[in-house]
């Protein structure tokens, strides 16, 4: 729809009976968002104009703008999310994914075909006719276009993903898009991560080949017609299913592995002396660790959909027994080891194919930098270190700080004679490491007093060695890794982590590892104030989990 430039017709501010009827009938449209989150989507007080514009096909489009993105539009009475707007709430919509190479032909006008679709393990979004999706690429749930479904998700399936799949509304890049402050999609990682070989590089010739007809049903061309070789739709184009020798459901396959693993943390790992034990220990230092290799546990594909339900079913068959210790918080308080179900459980042993393909496969593991302080000569000390060569902007190390200010004071005799704990002060000394104030009643310093001064006034710098490389110097204080426990409009608290950049630790990696860890989302995105710096934001209180990643499992 917006995918040539539009008409506007006006831009006027909206008045306050409007905003409330905005509201009301945001909350009508999407049900799913709470009122802090309407209240956020449509501030109170903040400007929040109507831009009222013709399509280029002339469809009258009313367009609200809130902090100079379209936040909105309304088409024939129908209101629709922005992807500005889903990027902040990216499960506002049934999301369907399908491939990058993709997005071109959808900024170009093209509706998605369902040839271009990625099934994930779970299956298909279940959506009926006409009903407003959103549509993402593999590798990052942001959203990146929406539209509406041709068709059901059941008639997907029963027409073999064959046919136009979604009538592409509005995209990322396209013209309503440019009409804000063209920000990029943040990445947010997917439920549930996708496998190595969905990567650009590793989609085979057949799906590059047959890239054209998996989008070109609604492309216009000049004369207003599709030539028919593109029309044509191929069937081999690629479409990723579950690959699995098990043909039970995903859901049924889950619950079994979800037994497994708590079965086999209790048999294996916790012990009497761990009890009371918090339920999310359980799952995330216990249970994730008996997760077979090349599994992945996801309490949300289970039928038990959480934990604690899952739980009390355990408690139900007299397993263990849990107890809310303090408010909102559960805990195992006891578990039954001579439950038949526990002395029975027989312990999987990793198939040595498998472990083959780890050992060769896996990432090296995480090796902390040596980080080292170091000191920078600032003009104000030049005189100082100048007599052993250095100069404004030399960087030393402290115990070569040290050196130098012994050396100095012996060679110009400043050691007292009467107590060598004590070093007399000359006009150099003073200008560099004496207040104002003590220019004329401080005359001499004890050692440790002298250096720790001299030290003090040096500008701070560092050193990082990561192994197998060169060492890195930056001037400035290294900062350490910032976890915030926040609390959003919502009154849902989340966690963010800033700076794991200087550490060697990739954000992304972190964030994937916290997701299936915590069983809760996580997104990366710039991280405010900070240039060519990210932070990783999950849901929740997962600082206990933070600890157990930074300072024990690091991956």
């Amino acid at each position: 729809m917006f995918a040539k430039a539009f008409r506007v017709k006006s831009n006027t501010a909206i008045k306050g009976s409007d905003r409330r009827k905005l509201r009301a009938d945001v909350t009508s449209a999407f049900p799913t968002l709470g009122t802090d989150q309407v209240s956020v989507l449509i501030p109170g007080k903040e400007e929040l104009n109507i831009v009222k514009l013709y399509a280029h096909k002339g469809d009258a489009v009313t367009v609200y703008m809130s902090g100079g993105n379209p936040i909105l539009f309304e088409l024939e009475k129908n209101l629709y999310p922005t992807v500005y707007t889903l990027w902040s709430y990216p499960d506002l919509l049934p999301t369907f994914t399908t491939w990058p190479l993709v997005l071109e032909k959808l900024v170009g006008g093209a509706d998605l075909m369902l040839p271009g679709l990625v099934v994930p393990p779970a299956g298909l979004p279940q959506v009926q006719k006409s009903d407003l999706c959103a549509i993402a690429l593999v590798g990052n749930r942001a959203p990146i276009a929406i539209g509406v479904a041709a068709m059901s998700t059941a008639e997907m399936l029963t027409s073999g993903l064959k046919g136009r799949g979604f009538s592409v509304l509005h995209t990322y890049q396209d013209h309503l898009w440019r009409s804000g402050d063209k920000s990029s999609p943040p990445s947010i990682a997917p439920l549930v991560l996708d496998p190595a070989d969905l990567s650009e590089e590793k989609v085979d010739s057949t799906f590059q080949e047959d890239l054209r007809c998996l989008t070109l049903e609604g492309k216009e061309e000049e004369n207003g017609e599709v030539p028919l070789s593109e029309t044509s739709e191929n069937t081999s184009a690629g479409v990723l299913s579950q690959d699995s020798t098990d043909s039970r459901p995903l859901q049924e396959q889950m619950d079994e592995l979800l037994q497994q693993c708590f079965l086999h943390a209790l048999k294996c790992r916790v012990r009497k002396a761990d009890l009371p034990l918090l339920t999310s220990t359980l799952l995330g230092s216990h249970m994730f660790s008996c997760c077979p290799e090349g599994r992945q546990l996801d309490i949300k594909k289970s039928s038990y959909k959480k934990l604690s339900k899952f739980l009390q079913h355990m408690q139900q068959e007299q397993i263990i027994q849990v107890k809310e210790l303090s408010k909102g918080v559960e805990s195992v308080v006891a578990v039954d080891w001579k439950h038949p179900r526990i002395t029975s459980f027989i312990i999987p042993e990793p198939s040595p194919t498998s472990q083959t393909v780890q050992e060769g496969s896996r990432e090296q593991p995480y090796h902390p930098p040596d980080i080292k302080p170091l000191y920078c000569v600032p003009a104000s000390m030049t005189l100082l270190f100048q007599e052993s060569g250095h100069k404004k902007g030399s960087i030393l190390e402290g115990n070569e700080v040290r050196t130098i200010i012994i050396d100095y004071a012996k060679k110009n005799e400043l050691v007292d004679t009467h107590n060598k704990n004590l070093v007399k002060l000359d006009p150099i000394l003073c200008d560099c490491i004496l207040e104002k104030d003590e220019q004329h009643t401080v005359v001499k310093l004890p050692w440790d007093s002298l250096l720790t001064r001299c030290l003090e006034k040096l500008q701070p710098a560092y050193q990082v060695t990561f192994p197998g490389q060169e060492p890195i110097v930056k001037k400035g204080k290294i900062c350490p890794i910032d976890i915030t426990l926040a609390q959003r409009a919502s009154n849902k608290k989340v966690t963010v982590v800033r700076n794991l950049e200087p550490y060697g630790l990739d954000p992304y990696s972190v964030a994937a590892i916290l997701q299936q860890r915590c069983q809760a989302s996580t997104t990366v995105t710039p991280a405010p104030g900070a240039k060519d710096s990210l932070q990783v934001q999950i849901q929740g209180n997962q600082v206990h989990h933070l600890g157990w990643l930074l300072l024990e499992n690091i991956y």
